[in-house]
């Protein structure tokens, strides 16, 4: 699943989606080259303004329930489950996500994710966990499907947006990557992203588009340092010995 995203933003602080043209607000914080999804950070996610047109705004990554009443209570769910990811294939039949699927849907701008390929190394007795960035070499922004959720602390007042970021089955190199899950997140050209912000979209149209994969010949993947997460440069190539190739 989609647990670690990157993001490098424009010097213009400016995303484009086909010919539309969206800048980030001026009071955006920075963001950052790579983050986890369960430090359940801030993310830029892109929606249908209600004045028409889109819109870029700052959300709480982590999709969360109306019916839970504080941040209290959303601390304890976490033990149980992740709402980081929502599976594209299921949400119309699930009672967290399907408003959401049909009424809020966004995009999940990224310059690249990481996952982790499930091997046994050349000479070892057991499996190893071996991380990959995993991008898109002509494009430096891309976007992942997503549906957000307004959630508001009943205990304190606050009010957030939430989101998670939509996954589907894994193409031809992800299924190589990802192989144990076999999943990966719902990327979507330009075309079809700014059909899955339409307001009025139809169900069954949702539906089908959470099949789509994209062509995996778009795709790059490449190992990384174990230690990626804590390294100055997460997505420095790493040469990893006796790993058979994809």
């Amino acid at each position: 699943m989609c647990y670690y995203n990157r993001l490098i933003v424009p010097e213009s602080r400016v995303f484009t989606i086909g010919d539309m043209t969206l800048s980030l607000p001026d009071q955006s914080a920075l963001i950052y080259a790579m983050q986890s999804g369960f430090e359940y950070g801030s993310w830029p996610i892109v929606r249908a303004a209600e004045t028409g047109g889109l819109e870029i705004v700052q959300a709480h990554w982590e999709f969360l329930a109306p019916w839970v009443k504080s941040w209290k209570e959303v601390e304890t769910a976490r033990q149980k489950y992740t709402t980081l990811n929502a599976i594209g294939e299921n949400m119309l039949a699930s009672n967290l996500y399907k408003e959401a699927a049909i009424k809020r849907r966004c995009l999940v701008p990224s310059s690249g994710f990481y996952e982790w390929r499930h091997v046994r190394l050349e000479g070892a007795k057991k499996e190893t966990a071996v991380p990959y960035f995993v991008f898109l070499p002509d494009r430096s922004v891309f976007y992942m499907a997503g549906i957000w959720q307004a959630w508001t602390d009943r205990e304190t007042g606050e009010h957030v947006i939430s989101f998670a970021i939509v996954t589907t089955a894994a193409n031809e190199l992800m299924s190589k990557v990802h192989n144990k899950k076999q999943r990966m997140p719902l990327i979507l050209p330009d075309e079809l992203a700014l059909e899955w912000l339409k307001p009025m979209l139809e169900a069954h149209r949702v539906q089908e588009l959470t099949h789509y994969q994209l062509d995996p010949g778009l795709m790059e993947a490449y190992t990384i340092s174990k230690d990626f997460r804590q390294a100055l440069d997460p997505v420095e190539p790493v040469e990893v010995e006796g790993l058979p190739a994809l």
